[in-house]
């Protein structure tokens, strides 16, 4: 079957079978920011945005997708400020984790552009980082959020 969206701000056409995952499809598709790593929704390695919230394309099927917005990674093309940020504090170590990272952090800034530390605990919570790279995250997260409101 073929599932109709706008893949990365461009309109797509996805040839995938009625019960095969997003993940799948987005890898075929060259997404290789959306990590295959639990396959069962606990470590946010597959994160992507559909309508701007943060999904697991690895509990997501590809036709539930159909007529919307998935942004992956890739669709940012290294020109987004939580990029940047994540980038310039260090939010990674090995850089596995880090799309999904950088994905729920946009989703987080866009809905709260001022979270508290709780908020950013919670938020990143459906996200694992095995390197333990959570205080450079939270510094990453946190420089986002400033350069979003304007603030040095």
């Amino acid at each position: 079957m073929k599932v109709a969206l706008l893949l990365n701000g461009r309109p797509a056409e996805l040839e995938c079978e009625p019960d095969e995952m997003l993940l799948e499809v987005l890898r075929r598709e060259g997404c290789g920011s959306v990590r295959a790593t639990c396959r069962i929704g606990v470590c946010g390695a597959c994160t992507v945005l559909v309508d701007g919230e943060p999904l697991s394309s690895c509990l997501t099927l590809a036709p539930q997708v159909e007529g919307r917005e998935v942004t992956t990674v890739e669709g940012l093309a290294g020109a987004d400020p939580v990029q940047r940020a994540f980038i310039e504090a260090h939010g990674f170590q090995c850089g596995w984790c880090t799309p999904g990272f950088v994905l729920t952090t946009k989703a987080l800034l866009a809905e709260n552009p001022q979270p508290s530390e709780a908020e950013i605990a919670e938020v990143l919570g459906g996200n694992l980082c095995r390197c333990g790279s959570y205080v450079k995250i939270v510094d990453a997260v946190r420089q986002a959020a400033a350069e979003l409101a304007g603030q040095p």
